[in-house]
């Protein structure tokens, strides 16, 4: 067998990265995985206005303030995504593309991505006029009508960046009320440029070469509606990065992880940190508070 690591940590998002501090001043032997751009879905957020001592920031620049702050203690974040893994023993086995690791704890931090409407057209036309990151794609844009799709934080929030650019902005809502904090939903409300359908959803995503309208079904009178728009930007909810976990440890019907207090999951020597974890509250804080905690806790088991 080759080199036991202390710890592997999987998923370089703001959990991750608060893992990988901790771990590298408590000395541990570990290694740093990620399998695409360091950073996680906080990147791909316009604007952070509630991480404590930070009064405001891009979602980019607070992640680079992450990932510099690891490098500064001379983590590592090498660049392979994970296979599989075998974690039922007292050393676990994680398996990428280019190698193997063996560890005595495995901190999963990967996180959840976007989950998808299900629509007709959806999947084609994904790259054009389909998004899932308004600061990503927003400046295509420019001077166009769009759609965001969604009534939380992330819609709500898409639908304010949106509108500094675009000509118009359509957020469609299956419900009547919004699921975003007040302080967005006031803050929206005043812009005039976003219009809100409620109570409908998107059924069909239509165009030739790239998106060019909308239908949406009214779930209350039926009504079918067809919106002519650029981009529609998807902002339903997330499901987790836990796929290749499956059969391994213990998760609840949505594959979110299920922990206790120390981000213990099922598995000795296992624990899952930010928004891979089943919780109340998926934020950058306490994402960042999670990987600390999960370090403590592979510490004290080590």
């Amino acid at each position: 067998m080759e080199k036991i690591l202390d710890l592997v940590i999987i998923g370089a998002g703001p959990a991750g990265i608060s893992a990988s501090i901790y771990a590298k001043r408590a000395m541990l032997d570990f290694v740093f995985l990620e399998k695409w751009l360091p950073g996680g879905e906080i990147a791909n957020t316009y604007e952070v206005e509630n991480y404590p001592g930070i009064y405001n920031v891009s979602g980019l620049e607070l992640s680079n303030h992450m990932i510099d702050h690891a490098a500064s203690l001379g983590v590592t974040i090498t660049l392979e995504g994970v296979d599989q893994v075998d974690l039922s023993g007292d050393i676990k086995k994680i398996v990428t593309p280019k190698n193997t690791y063996y560890a005595k704890t495995v901190i999963v931090a990967t996180g959840a991505a976007p989950r998808k409407l299900g629509a007709i057209g959806e999947e084609k036309y994904i790259g054009r006029g389909v998004s899932f990151c308004a600061t990503c794609d927003g400046a295509l844009y420019k001077n166009k009508v769009v759609a965001v799709v969604g009534g939380g934080d992330v819609a709500v929030e898409d639908a304010i960046y949106l509108s500094r650019m675009v000509k118009k902005v359509y957020l469609v809502h299956r419900r009547h009320e919004l699921r975003a904090v007040k302080t967005l939903q006031e803050k929206m409300f005043t812009i005039p440029n976003v219009e809100v359908v409620w109570d409908s959803v998107v059924d069909e995503i239509k165009g030739d070469d790239y998106v060019s309208s909308i239908h949406t079904v009214n779930k209350v009178t039926k009504e079918e509606l067809s919106i002519d728009v650029s981009g529609v930007f998807i902002a339903v909810g997330m499901d987790p990065n836990s796929e290749f976990l499956k059969g391994q440890i213990v998760m609840d019907d949505g594959g979110w992880i299920i922990t206790n207090e120390d981000c213990e999951t099922s598995l000795k020597g296992v624990f899952a940190a930010g928004d891979v974890r089943k919780k109340t509250l998926r934020q950058v804080v306490t994402g960042v508070a999670d990987g600390a905690i999960a370090v403590f806790a592979a510490e004290k088991y080590i």
